[in-house]
């Protein structure tokens, strides 16, 4: 009697599940013409190939152009101790990695994008750039 049970099968309607005749019937209901028809792509980010407004490209670039974007100049770096560190004072001398008269890393949000040598301008320091890191030399650092 137990096996008589066990081959009684049940609706697809009566267990919530969906057989792949069900899938069938109903893909075979939806004639090709009618997907065509509906499937349109959106039109929220204009085409590359499509002619840009009046002031072409630089138009759209004028939007990003006054993003901030974080620069920083590293001299150089070093690990010290929390000991070492907490007993820094008023003219204490902590040496770096960098050699002195060594180009300087400029990064830009944490990218290196260039190096280059400190200068003095009207008591302010400031860099002068010496070398521009292309995009190909920073896919070959990351790549290391």
């Amino acid at each position: 009697m137990a096996d008589d049970i066990e081959n009684i099968e049940t609706p697809a309607e009566d267990t919530g599940q969906i057989s792949e005749d069900d899938w069938a019937a109903a893909m075979a209901e939806q004639a090709p013409s009618d997907i065509a028809a509906t499937a349109q792509p959106a039109d929220i980010f204009p085409s590359f190939s499509a002619p840009v407004g009046q002031g072409g490209i630089m138009n759209e670039l004028d939007m990003i152009l006054d993003i901030p974007v974080q620069i920083t100049v590293e001299l150089g770096r070093t690990k010290i101790t929390i000991k070492n560190l907490l007993q820094l004072a008023h003219g204490s001398v902590v040496e770096l990695d960098a050699m002195a008269g060594e180009p300087m890393d400029v990064l830009v949000n944490g990218t290196l994008i260039a190096q280059g040598e400190v200068v003095v301008v009207n008591d302010k320091f400031g860099i002068r750039l010496t070398d521009i890191i292309t995009p190909s030399e920073r896919m070959r650092k990351l790549n290391r």
